[in-house]
């Protein structure tokens, strides 16, 4: 029997990208040897994307659509299309075109080598800006040395796994706070790396602000790693330290001059240690923040209807 490929895509206000999406698409996953299933997922889009969605579904049995009560976000979605996919082989990737579909081939064939992640390295991405180009690299760089999981460089929400980590992802990554892309590189099962030039958007804006990128680049910082909680010890040894230095310099320009001098120096030092002291307290409550929506076990997401899936 032929294998089925899922191919995952999140959707938020792509009403002007999903025909031309669903062309190219299409159009390669026909000449694969493997059967598929293209799940769209509508992340609570404000304009006509569940309409151009359910168009297609209509005309192709093959697109099946799940649609949110409101908007749960990217990372949800990836995890409500990877809960229905039904493949072998499951894909995920954006309806922007910047995850490009031509790799969709390249990434059947590693499968078929028998890696369980394939993870889609961008190599370029003109229209991100210079900005957000050099915060991934910075926030990768980051990461990998306060987490003990090593991630790949620049790897993107463009990625596929094998059925058997599909199933990993469903049954025990269940967090609330995420970061998929990380749990994919996490299950230790054989990964390889397929290295991409993103495209120009076809249509649309990037949906993450740089508010919003900044939140997320934190939250996945404390998913992976609590040396930010160990920041108290690590202050507290150089605040211990500093104070020796300038309990000597006190001593000796009494020794010296006669009288203690140095008030300048001692609001300075106050003003720093309250400053470390509050960032302590800043970083205990974002773990706790995430600790509490663990607590709460709130769904990842909410599906108000969905289209040929039975």
């Amino acid at each position: 029997m032929k294998k089925t490929l899922s191919v995952v895509v999140s959707c938020y206000n792509e009403e002007l990208a999903l025909d031309r999406f669903y062309e190219e698409t299409a159009s390669i996953l026909k000449k694969l040897s493997w059967k598929y299933e293209l799940i769209f997922v509508n992340d609570g889009s404000q304009d006509q994307t569940l309409s151009v969605l359910t168009r297609l579904s209509q005309s192709d049995e093959r697109v099946k659509v799940i649609s949110f009560s409101r908007n749960f976000g990217h990372e949800a979605a990836m995890i409500a299309g990877l809960d229905y996919s039904q493949g072998d082989g499951i894909v995920c990737m954006d309806a922007d075109l910047q995850h490009p579909p031509e790799y969709l081939p390249e990434i059947v064939k590693k499968l078929e080598e028998g890696f369980d992640v394939i993870n889609m390295v961008r190599t370029r991405n003109e229209s991100a800006g210079w900005f957000k180009n050099i915060a991934s690299t910075a926030f990768y760089r980051l990461i990998n040395v306060l987490s003990d999981v090593k991630f790949e460089p620049n790897a993107s929400d463009f990625f596929a796994v094998s059925g058997k980590a599909a199933k990993v992802l469903k049954d025990n990554y269940r967090e609330k706070v995420r970061f998929l892309r990380g749990y994919v590189q996490n299950i230790g099962y054989p990964r390889t790396t397929i290295e991409y030039e993103a495209r120009t958007r076809v249509a649309g804006e990037s949906k993450y602000s740089i508010k919003k990128l900044i939140a997320f680049s934190v939250n996945t910082i404390m998913c992976f790693s609590n040396l930010p909680l160990k920041l108290g010890i690590y202050a507290g040894c150089g605040a211990g330290i500093l104070g020796i230095i300038m309990m000597i310099y006190t001593i000796w320009s009494w020794a010296r001059v006669g009288t203690p001098s140095g008030y300048a120096t001692i609001i300075v030092l106050m003003c720093f240690m309250f400053a470390v002291l509050f960032l302590i307290v800043g970083v205990i409550g974002n773990y706790i923040a995430i600790l509490f929506a663990e607590l709460k076990d709130r769904p990842i997401y909410i599906v108000e209807e969905t289209k040929n899936i039975n």
